[in-house]
């Protein structure tokens, strides 16, 4: 392939002369030489307050630049004049601290102003901003000023012979280019209407999915077209990009036109409004950095025509290097089908090899009409870009797709639970169709929820597949995965699958369940070894799991009621989740009646979030700095419960996955709410040990339990001692859940202890207490309370120990029990 990508380079070097050319007086460089690379905007609105109507620059952050040894911030300062609106003004300065770093302006959808204070409904953001399409725009008056819309914050160039990016205030200039881009823009389109609108639009007008499409969140601020996502100058520029690879000369192979069409789309994915600048790294981040399209408030533009992140030059370089690292493959036949009625014959196959939609995770088709709008107009009646199963659709094939959303009907029919899982089953039988008797099908999937599980396993075993075997592959970016703390999987799992025979026999569900055990335990030992762990190695146990269920055309009871998949997979969890206790908490019981639930419960929650071949904690900041910042700049209100709960501290969960472990072991979550987990919005978050010290405490009891510990007589201490005693203890506060004076109003700790949340202290509780006096420095009450909890018995050891191994490396948790471990007297 290496004569391909060597003409795709020599091509490319050709639009790139040419679209400098056409651009060159829109990205100009700057008097003194230097050049910009990226521009830093902001979308605004204005304050509603009485008295104030300031200009209200949305940024989630004002970092310009976290590079070690010389950070830059943007701060500002209020200019009031009487009469006018106050004026919010930047400055460019190198902080010395964190502490002189101002807060961002905008937080779930809420704008603050500046100016006064005030707080700007995210209703009301949503309003001003679909009154001017998204605001990416700047809005210039008749006399070609700037009087609203986007904002530019900051100017990011590179100076010739200095080392680094640098940083500028804007200047009337970049105005005035941007003013001059929009107009050549509308040149462009008027040209095209009085030319008869031949031919596509060359600005996307195809509309946008409608309110509430999977992913998609753009659309409530006023975006209604794909055209909308990008502003005058960006569509400028990918307009010139097109056309000049659309009227590259007749000599130009169709091979090397599409792989330049595939560039013109990576310039596209970060060259929207809806890229950030990530500051740590100083570089411009692409529109998809996950599958989903949310409004971004504070957006980097880039110029194509430079060589850094985001330009037409690393886009090429890109492309040309897969096509030469491409070893080639053997000739073969690619059609576009559907997947339910499969164009093969019966039995003509020896591999079935599939990787379908996860569920409700991503709206693909959707989602893929962002490029799929601007490939039209770089390769304008390409074959390859119809809809082959409706010719009068513009954009991608939909009404088909095989994912549930909600948001969308096809015929009448709601894309739910029903309609994925029987669209799985009819494609999965079309797969069974076309295979030998001996052949071999495998299917990836990697969501992390257990109903996708449970939709996706339902139509396999519907269509007459036998589950033998998974294989989790680390298939997934570590900067998409780092403690974030919610199960995500590191690792896709390949399942393996054989055609059922026709005659399978009838399976006994007593059978089915003395087999479960060994077959899960057998390959949870292999797949340990082999460095999977938490919910990746959960997922990857159900294949070897369902060989045993799928085997049979039915698994019966003795009475002879058919057993659903979602009853089996119920033991399923149970039986992952016993073994697991039995290895983390050293249980010879499989943990069923082993220490209390509390502890059970946040072994078990912690366990699940290892992760597959986890970094160590400094590595993986290092590797995930960006990718965390970038989810801090691309949330709207919507959809930052993620990044909520790590602001809280703790780790979180999926509900449904927490509630699958904790149901069959006996584990009730509502009596641990707000004492060990918080539940919100479909997240279970494990409290961080801070959170466990008010608990266990109250907001200033640490200091006055040590005291209690240290005045206890040698060999009696017990936390019960915690527990308020009336008229013992002054401050009502110091208790773990316990008893308490009923001197002040009915609190809701007071509502949760009559609903069963135990009243004496667990083992959990004292091992969080001996953690806590360790964070305090009280080395006299913390061994105290160790020589008593050694004592007691093991339990207390065990538990700590476990926690040690479980609790992620780097954090507080993991670093308090392990200094408290060596504080055990020997």
């Amino acid at each position: 392939m290496e004569g391909l990508a060597e003409a795709v380079r020599r091509v490319g070097a050709l639009v790139k002369a040419r679209a400098e050319r056409e651009l060159a007086e829109f990205y100009p460089a700057d008097p003194d030489g230097a050049r910009p690379i990226a521009y830093l905007w902001a979308r605004t609105v204005r304050c509603e307050a009485p008295r104030c109507g300031a200009e209200i620059p949305l940024a989630r952050s004002f970092w310009l630049s976290k590079k070690k040894g010389r950070p830059k911030v943007l701060r500002y300062r209020i200019n009031r004049v009487e009469g006018k609106p106050p004026e919010v003004v930047f400055e460019i300065f190198q902080p010395r601290s964190e502490a002189e770093v101002p807060r961002g302006t905008v937080s779930r959808g809420n704008a603050t102003c500046p100016a006064c204070g005030s707080v700007l409904r995210v209703e009301r953001v949503r309003a001003q901003l679909a009154a001017h399409r998204g605001g990416a725009d700047v809005v210039f008056d008749h006399r070609r000023r700037r009087v609203g819309g986007a904002r530019l914050l900051a100017v990011v160039t590179l100076k010739p012979g200095q080392e680094g990016r640098h940083y500028r205030l804007p200047t009337e200039r970049d105005y005035q280019t941007v003013w001059k881009a929009r107009q050549r823009l509308q040149t462009i389109l008027d040209e095209w209407e009085r030319g008869g609108q031949q031919g596509l639009c060359p600005v996307p007008d195809e509309p946008l999915p409608p309110i509430g499409t999977l992913g998609f969140r753009v659309q409530r601020y006023g975006m209604a077209q794909w055209g909308d996502l990008f502003t005058a100058r960006q569509k400028l520029a990918l307009v010139t990009l097109a056309r000049a690879v659309r009227e590259l000369p007749t000599w130009v192979p169709e091979a090397v036109r599409v792989a330049m069409a595939l560039v013109v789309n990576r310039c596209a994915d970060y060259n929207s409004a809806n890229c950030r600048w990530v500051s740590r790294g100083e570089f411009i981040g692409n529109t998809f950095t996950r599958q989903a399209l949310p409004i971004v408030w504070d957006y980097a533009e880039v110029d194509p025509g430079s060589d850094a992140t985001g330009g037409f030059e690393g886009a090429l370089a890109w492309v040309g290097n897969v096509i030469e690292a491409w070893p080639g493959s053997p000739g073969g036949l690619v059609q576009i089908a559907d997947a339910t009625e499969h164009p093969l014959p019966d039995d003509s196959a020896m591999l079935w090899f599939t990787d379908p939609p996860y569920y409700d995770a991503v709206p693909y088709a959707d989602l893929s009409d962002f490029f799929f709008v601007w490939l039209k107009r770089t390769l304008p009646g390409h074959r390859l870009l119809r809809d082959p199963f409706d010719p009068s659709n513009g954009l991608t094939p939909k009404a088909a797709e095989i994912v549930q959303n909600d948001a969308v009907r096809v015929d009448g029919q709601m894309k739910d639970k029903t309609f994925f899982e029987t669209g799985m089953a009819r494609a999965f039988r079309e797969g069974r169709r076309v295979l030998q008797d001996d052949g071999v099908g495998a299917v990836i999937f990697a969501h992390k929820t257990t109903e996708g599980w449970e939709a996706l396993l339902s139509g396999l075993i519907r269509a007459g597949w036998v589950v033998t075997a998974s294989w989790p592959i680390t298939t997934e970016m570590s900067a998409r995965l780092r403690a974030r703390e919610s199960a995500a999987l590191a690792a896709s799992v390949h399942l393996v699958v054989r055609p059922r025979p026709d005659d399978a026999p009838v399976g006994d569900w007593a059978e089915v369940l003395r087999e479960l055990p060994r077959r899960v335990g057998e390959w949870m030992d292999r797949l340990q070894r082999e460095g999977i762990r938490g919910a990746d190695l959960v997922f990857a146990c159900i294949g070897p799991a369902l060989e045993i269920f799928s085997r049979y055309s039915r698994v019966e009871t003795a009475e002879g009621r058919e057993v659903t998949l979602a009853e089996y997979l119920e033991k399923i969890w149970e039986v992952v989740g016993r073994a697991a206790l039995q290895q983390v908490l050293d249980s010879g019981d499989g943990g069923a009646g082993a220490l209390e639930e509390d502890a059970r419960l946040t072994a078990l929650f912690l366990w699940t979030l290892q992760s597959t071949n986890r970094l160590e904690a400094e590595e993986a900041e290092a590797a995930d700095s960006d990718a965390d910042e970038a989810e801090d700049e691309e949330e709207d209100e919507d959809e930052d419960e993620a990044k909520s709960a790590r602001k809280a501290g703790g780790f979180s969960l999926v509900f449904d996955v927490v509630r699958r472990f904790a149901q069959p072991l006996g584990i009730r979550l509502p009596e641990w709410e707000g004492r060990v987990i918080e539940t919100k919005k479909g997240m279970v978050r494990l409290l961080s040990i801070r959170e466990r010290a008010r608990v266990l405490f109250g907001r200033e009891g640490t200091e006055l339990v040590a005291q209690r510990i240290e005045r206890a007589p040698r060999g009696s201490v017990q936390l019960e001692l915690l527990l308020e005693e009336p008229g013992e203890v002054a401050a009502p506060e110091v208790r773990v859940r316990g008893r308490r004076r009923n001197t002040r109003p009915r609190s809701r700790t007071e509502s949760e202890a009559e609903h069963g949340v135990p009243r004496g202290a667990t083992t959990l509780d004292r091992v969080h207490t001996a953690m806590l006096l360790q964070a305090a420095g009280r080395a006299n009450a913390l061994r105290a309370l160790l020589r008593s909890e050694v004592e007691r018995g093991p339990d207390f050891l065990r538990l700590a120990n476990a926690l040690a191994a479980l609790y992620p490396k780097g954090s507080e948790e993991r670093r308090l029990v392990e200094a408290m471990l060596l504080a055990v007297p020997r």
